[in-house]
């Protein structure tokens, strides 16, 4: 069993070592690599050890039972030590999204209901920030278009972590959050008191560390610049300060017009090119890819509803994984992670059952 660990245990030496090279360290790209891949690979070795240590001290326990009845009493205890030993290396072992230490880019955008989905999507956005604030992540608002009553017709963040194990990356965690979200309450513009079902739309990206990691050539992208609109005050209103970058071989279009500054908005609109290009490719590399190796959870349809929030219940509940609660109003303020987990338990369910069936 995990014959596997051995050829692993051998790389993680090798990482060891790599990382005490000056040379490794002069390289910020290729430290950031490396220190991922050891972070993962610690956590293999550390459950390894663990199922060892578990087995070696069951085994002696069994022996001293023929003589000692207090002994014997203990070793169901370490059976079922012995299987979660087990069940968490198992689990160690199911191949990672590649990605999965990555930073993100979220993307919250109004759906049906108007000025209420707009009101979501900021309430949404909120979510997002809260929970990140409990993980230690840092938040950075890249462009926002706001409605009327003071939501947000469409809002971009950039989510930035700081760990180097993948586990704990943000990518890791906010990539089950893209799809279409629904909300079931009394939207602020109702008189009658009467409730209302609308949808608010989330994209979620994992940011490319390095620029030229995406190889993006100058000649296929085509740049207009503008002036921008809305709020921002007179400096931003009054200069062609706002950036719109079309990608022509993708069709992927970015703008960008939060800040005074042209060039601000530039690198912020190729950030979010290089996220949604690199996601692109991601994309076409899970259609190459047989149905039994991809994700049961993180679908790519982006108009998937995954989930729904009942103000009036007090009750979130996500149709993908069956989860159901009635704290609603602590998930608003960012009590995500049970939420969460039942989607990365779920998503890990489903490797499992693929690489079973590979076998």
């Amino acid at each position: 069993m995990f014959e596997q660990v051995e050829a692993l245990r051998d790389e993680h030496r090798r990482v060891e070592k790599e990382l005490s090279d000056p040379e490794v360290h002069a390289d910020a790209a290729r430290a950031k690599r490396v220190n991922r891949r050891y972070a993962e690979l610690s956590r293999i070795v550390k459950a390894h050890d663990d199922w060892i240590a578990a087995g070696e001290d069951l085994e002696t326990a069994r022996e001293f039972a023929r003589e000692d009845e207090s002994i014997a009493a203990e070793i169901p205890g370490m059976e079922d030590h012995l299987q979660q030993a087990q069940e968490r290396l198992r689990r160690l072992l199911i191949p990672r999204d590649p990605d999965d230490a990555r930073d993100v880019i979220m993307e919250i955008k109004a759906g049906e209901g108007g000025a209420e989905s707009a009101l979501f999507a900021a309430d949404l956005l909120r979510m997002y920030v809260q929970y990140a604030a409990s993980k230690g992540w840092k938040t950075e608002l890249l462009e926002r278009t706001e409605s009327d009553l003071g939501g947000y017709k469409d809002v971009q963040v950039a989510i930035k972590g700081s760990s180097t194990d993948p586990s704990q990356g943000v990518w890791a965690h906010l990539k089950y959050e893209g799809g279409v979200h629904r909300v079931q309450r009394v939207p602020a513009t109702e008189s009658q008191g009467r409730i209302h079902t609308s949808t608010t739309g989330v994209l979620v990206f994992p940011e490319v560390d390095e620029p030229d990691e995406i190889a993006i050539n100058q000649n296929d992208l085509k740049i207009d610049v503008f002036r921008s609109s809305g709020p921002g005050g007179q400096s931003v209103n009054t200069t062609d300060s706002a950036v719109r970058i079309t990608h022509v071989p993708s069709g992927i279009v970015v703008s960008m017009q939060n800040e005074k500054s042209q060039l601000q908005n530039r690198e912020a609109a190729m950030r979010v090119l290089r996220a949604r290009l690199l996601a692109k490719q991601q994309e076409e590399l899970d259609a190459a890819a047989s149905d039994a190796r991809r994700s049961q959870i993180r679908g790519m349809d982006r108009s998937e509803r995954i989930r729904t929030y009942n103000f009036p219940e007090n009750r979130i509940a996500d149709h993908r994984t069956g989860f159901k609660a009635y704290n609603l109003d602590q998930v608003m303020d960012g009590a995500l992670e049970p939420i969460i987990e039942s989607a990365i338990h779920a998503d890990e369910e489903a490797r499992l059952a693929a690489l079973g069936s590979e076998d």
